[in-house]
């Protein structure tokens, strides 16, 4: 991984190419318990926050990182989900998303991260008419965003001055020296 933004953006392009269903992709600010006040979305969405569980040291400013990844899963309905409910199917859509949403990454490799794996889920209280889900996945990946970038490129406007450079000096193999 070489930065933050590179990993984010290859998770939501994984989740818009696989899960078409998924209406939104974003970052995670707790949008979800602020509908009056954030800038509005379509659901069904999933919002992706990072928090490092374990970091080490690799050398040149690069480090071994185990990230655990939270998706949240919002899915707005105002269906019922009691067995027998004449809707019951359409409510449980989101289950079926949160379904998707492992299917997708665990057991993975990215571009940007490896050993993805899914290590809890639970709901999360919205006090709302909508579902969210907190998807939890561990994963492995180096970060680069501290380390020194080089670029690749050519030497322009290089001169050598020599000045006084003594002569010669070679060794004739019987200890004298040649001049």
């Amino acid at each position: 991984m070489q930065n933050w933004p590179d990993l984010y953006i290859e998770l939501a392009e994984k989740i818009s190419a696989n899960m078409p269903d998924i209406r939104w992709v974003d970052l995670w600010h707790n949008q979800v318990n602020f509908l009056e006040s954030e800038h509005p979305f379509p659901t069904p969405a999933i919002f992706l926050s990072f928090r490092v569980r374990e970091i080490n040291d690799v050398g040149l400013k690069v480090q071994n990182v185990i990230l655990q990844m939270d998706a949240y899963l919002y899915y707005e309905t105002f269906l019922d989900t009691f067995q027998g409910a004449y809707n019951q199917a359409g409510a449980l859509e989101f289950l079926k998303a949160k379904d998707q949403l492992h299917a997708l990454f665990h057991r993975t490799d990215g571009e940007n991260y490896s050993s993805m794996r899914r290590v809890d889920f639970h709901p999360v209280d919205t006090g709302s008419a909508g579902n969210l889900y907190r998807v939890v996945f561990e994963c492995a990946l180096q970060d680069y965003s501290a380390a020194k970038s080089y670029q690749d490129g050519k030497f322009a406007d290089v001169s050598i001055n020599r000045g006084n450079i003594p002569p010669r000096q070679e060794n004739d193999g019987l200890g004298y020296i040649i001049r």
